[in-house]
């Protein structure tokens, strides 16, 4: 073990002597709970702090102390040693169990901790030997194992709760030899493995291994050969460790393990973080050496020549060395920074790596290390292994910094390495793919890029930027490689680019957005259908027809047929991809329309039917369009109109298009109609957009039919008076015109102001005009004399019958109402007679019977002005009016009442006036009855209250 090198990964933290209050000599030792404690010849047992500063001692035993150990889950100290022999047959030797939290005052300066258990260690069934080592396990609190090796190959155990000492005693049988040296038990060690307990004996003959968790505990031989020395440890692995001079042993439960040929008498083992400890006398040198070994690596972590040494044990992290003349010396491991340093600076960069990982340092360390070690390979130019180096740095160190060392050195083999490998970490970003890939393009290397871009069949997420990847493989023309990702990544949008734009392969991208889900293949059609329209429209149609409709789907579907639709695209959605070709957007509106009655977007399609249908040469502004036959193969384009002189010249192909404008115009009309049916109020378009279509492409038909739906007469007579068709905007009154069809009668008004105005002979036209306004009195004679008089071709001749009738109609009226005047003022006559006699003349009541009962009349009897007489007893309560006179009287006051209510409603008198042939007839009928009056609101109070008073006399 000579080749192994040495490093100083340990120091000395502090030496010194114990305290001077430890007279006897340390015969044992244990640590825990953050101290020391010796056991000496002398029977004490002293307790040290950190520093080895001596805190108290106490007298454990008469004689001696000869093994004493720390609880670690208690605080307690369970001692073993001489005290004074209390009879011949008893043994001195007893175990002794301390309370280190309770201390009992001992005089008055002193003060010992509470011995809480006496236990004699031999007793008839367990003869006497003397004891070779000594071991204690805490089982589960209070519960205690504790094992004493004797000189005769015995082992005595004592279990269970010894303080109270509820207790167990059994003994183990290791070797049975007559020469007691080769049978003494020279090491013990306890394997715990979760419910398994097993037992380590070792003897100079043979390495033993007892099961202590069966009923009676077996023992199985591990080897053959032992140690004559106490010089046994355990690992934190549960690996019993053998010193010999040859080398040390490492034995598990299946016998033994490595071995590490250490030569030299082994006096102390250890094990401390990993490290094995060793004290060995160097048989060159005659010298005691402590060395610390590092088995994982190889190495030995520190070597010191020391004096006899005492004891050896760890606490505060650190290892403590007591020598035969009490002198101490605490050695600690030097800081991780440190370490590496010391290796740095001699360029051991494999073992600082080693070193890391085998001290299980955080990953970033060990990055560092290796990034140092990366460096120096490449100082050296050993860029291969340098690179291997650097990909082990991968998630920690930053990528810039390796991929612009080779960058720099053109080393493109390892940078494509180095990319590989942290695109397979998934740490790569959008440069380290376009980096990689360009590495794959400049060398050519065709088949590594099919490894980086379809090894994974689809599986899993891409652990690449698949934008990226797409675009760095379509500027090197690796189209397929491409088109492989995008598939792959599920961008259907990228797929279709490189499809149409790249390879224009039309039929393979309308089959692939066949292939896609409804919402997908919709995304990808509104991107792409510009170019799809252009190249194959009928094809595009179709599959617009499909995505909008889903013939196929409609019959799987659970819900209705216009719950479905609904949640469908809508062929608004794709207007845009048409914008250069309305015969393939006409054609696919009108698929729609014919399938589809009850889709959501109905007033956006017919709009857009009716602007394709108007239009006069189905053509946009300043573009130009692709004609497609019934086939829906694309034809050529349609050759743009030669222009001379300002006038167009007309092509071949003029009469055809005259011919399908007409049709497209008459598709039109029927569209009008059809989606405006008689019973509904709001047609399914756009009214106002549908009149501005009609007038900018001069349709006629059309115009009409929105403005009579619309009930805009007059604008429907103004399209016949510019065209100036008298035939038809006659026929036109006489179907808008009748109020008893609902139509508006001032339109012949309208249309005799026309004539009026038209400054040609129109005699006949005008002779029809005036019988209806005749007939429906729509306009007095003299209104229709001022009309027409502005028209110079027309004669009185043409309105001569029609004054003569008008003449002597006004005649008779005015005759009647003479007669009438007369009758009402005769009437009126009277009643002033009436009144005034009433007022100044007396009245004789000369009737005899009851007007009520008929019976002749006998006091008390009521007489009324009206010259009804009643008796008292049939009038009742009701004194004050005549009972056969009241009903008239109230319907008189009840009208006068309405009409004093009617003349504080205005909106009423209007609404008359307006609906009236004859409005001045109903304002003087309104003044008639007194509803109209231009006397003060003070004189008119006055003159009702005269009636009023009136009223009641009467």
């Amino acid at each position: 073990m000579y080749q192994w090198r040495k490093f100083e990964f340990f120091e000395e933290k502090f030496s010194g002597k114990v305290a001077d209050d430890i007279t006897g000599k340390i015969q044992c030792c244990s640590s825990g709970k953050g101290r020391i404690v010796l056991g000496c010849d002398d029977g004490s047992a002293s307790l040290l702090d950190r520093g080895l500063k001596f805190n108290y001692g106490f007298q454990a035993h008469s004689s001696s102390v000869l093994f004493l150990q720390q609880l670690k889950q208690r605080n307690f100290l369970v001692t073993v040693g001489e005290d004074e022999q209390i009879s011949p047959q008893s043994s001195a030797v007893c175990l002794k169990i301390f309370d280190l939290d309770k201390m009992e005052p001992e005089g008055t300066s002193t003060s010992s901790p509470d011995c809480i258990q006496i236990l004699r260690i031999f007793t008839n069934q367990f003869p006497e030997a003397k004891i070779t080592s000594f071991l204690v396990l805490e089982e589960a609190p209070p519960l205690l194992l504790i094992a004493i090796g004797l000189d005769n190959g015995s082992i005595y155990c004592i279990q269970g709760d010894i303080a109270r000492e509820r207790i167990k005693r059994f003994k183990l049988q290791v070797d049975n030899h007559s020469d007691k040296s080769q049978s003494s038990i020279t090491g013990l060690g306890f394997r715990v493995d979760g419910q398994m307990l097993q037992l380590f004996a070792v003897t100079p003959n043979s390495v033993n291994l007892f099961n202590m968790h069966t009923q009676s505990p077996t023992r199985q031989t591990l080897d053959q050969i032992g140690s004559s020395v106490t010089s046994v440890a355990m690992t934190d692995r549960s690996e019993f460790i053998i010193g010999r001079p040859e080398a040390v042993y490492f034995y598990e439960v299946d016998g033994r393990g490595p071995c590490w040929a250490f030569e030299g008498e082994k006096k102390f083992l250890g094990w401390f973080r990993g490290y094995l400890l060793c004290v060995f006398a160097d048989q060159r040198t005659g010298n005691n050496t402590f060395n610390i070994y590092d088995l994982k690596n190889r190495l030995i972590a520190h070597s010191m020549v020391v004096k006899e040494v005492s004891q050896m044990l760890c606490e505060w992290g650190n290892i403590i060395l007591i020598l035969e003349d009490k002198s101490t010396l605490c050695i600690g491991e030097k800081d991780m920074e440190s370490k590496l340093d010391m290796l740095f600076k001699k360029n051991l960069y494999t073992v600082a790596i080693n070193l890391v990982q085998s001290q299980q340092a955080d990953a970033a360390a060990t990055a560092e290390v290796l990034r140092k070690y990366g460096d120096h390979l490449y100082s050296k130019q050993d860029f291969d292994e340098a690179m291997a180096q650097y990909i082990h740095t991968i998630g920690h160190l930053e990528p810039s910094y390796v991929i612009q060392k080779f960058l720099d050195a053109q080393r493109i083999h390892n940078l494509t390495n180095y990319l590989e490998k942290l695109h397979e970490k998934g740490l790569a970003s959008k440069d380290h793919t376009t980096l990689l890939l360009n590495c794959y393009t400049k060398l050519k290397d065709v088949e590594k890029l099919n490894e980086f871009i379809k090894s994974e069949d689809g599986v899993g997420e891409q652990k690449f930027d698949v934008e990226t990847a797409i675009r760095v493989c379509r500027a090197a023309n690796y189209h397929e490689h491409a088109m492989s990702v995008a598939k792959k990544a599920g961008r259907h949008e990228w797929y279709l680019k490189i499809l149409l734009e790249d390879l224009g392969r039309y039929e393979e991208a309308l089959k692939y957005i066949s292939s896609l889900e409804l919402s997908q293949a919709g995304v990808t059609v509104k991107e792409y259908g510009k170019i799809l329209i252009e190249h194959k429209p009928a094809e595009t149609v179709e599959i617009l027809m499909r995505l909008c409709t889903e013939e196929s789907e409609l019959p799987k579907k659970g819900a209705s047929s216009s719950a479905f639709i609904s949640m469908l695209p809508s062929p608004i959605d794709f207007l845009n991809i048409f914008v250069h070709y309305p015969q393939a957007l006409l054609e696919f509106l009108e698929k729609y329309t014919s399938k589809v009655k009850d889709s959501s977007a109905q007033v956006e399609i017919h709009n857009t039917l009716l602007e394709l249908y108007f239009s006069h040469d189905l053509d946009f502004p300043s573009i130009s369009q692709s004609n497609i036959d019934e086939s829906g193969n694309d034809l050529a384009h349609k050759p743009l109109k030669a222009v001379s002189d300002g006038r167009a010249i007309p092509d071949k192909n003029d009469l055809n298009d005259e011919k399908g404008r007409q049709e497209r115009r008459q598709k039109g009309l029927a569209l009008l109609k059809s989606a405006w049916p008689s019973e509904v109020e709001q047609p399914l378009y756009d009214v106002d957009l549908a009149i501005i279509l009609c007038e900018m492409n001069a349709f006629k038909e059309g115009l009409l039919f929105l403005y009579e739906k619309m009930k805009l007469y007059k604008e429907v007579i103004a399209c016949y008076m510019q065209v100036h068709d008298h035939e038809g905007l006659i026929a036109c009154c006489k179907r808008l015109g009748d109020l008893g069809k609902g139509g508006d009668s001032s339109l012949w008004a309208d249309l005799l102001k026309y004539f009026g105005e038209l400054g040609e002979d129109c005699s006949k036209e005008v002779k029809e005009v005036l019988t209806y306004i005749e007939r429906d009195d729509i306009l007095p004679p003299i209104v229709v004399l001022q009309t027409l008089a502005k028209n110079p071709c027309l004669t009185l001749s043409v309105i001569k019958d029609y004054i003569a009738r008008k003449l002597e109609r006004e005649s008779q009226l005015i005759d009647e109402d003479r007669r009438s005047i007369e009758k009402y003022q005769e009437e009126s006559s009277t009643m002033r007679k009436e009144i005034q006699d009433l007022r100044t003349n007396a009245r004789i009541f000369q009737l005899s019977k009851c007007t009520t009962c008929t019976f002749t009349l006998d006091l008390p009897a009521v007489h009324f002005m009206c010259m009804h007489s009643f008796h008292q007893r049939c009038l009742g309560d009701n004194e004050k009016e005549c009972p056969e006179c009241a009903p008239e009287y109230r319907a008189v006051l009840e009208t006068k009442r309405s009409l004093e209510q009617s003349s504080k409603n205005p909106d009423q008198f209007f609404q008359l006036v307006k609906s009236s042939k004859d409005g001045f007839s109903v304002i003087a009928d309104y003044f008639g009855k007194g509803i109209i009056s231009k006397t003060s609101n003070g004189h008119a109070e006055a003159l009702r209250s005269g009636s009023a008073s009136s009223g009641n006399d009467f």
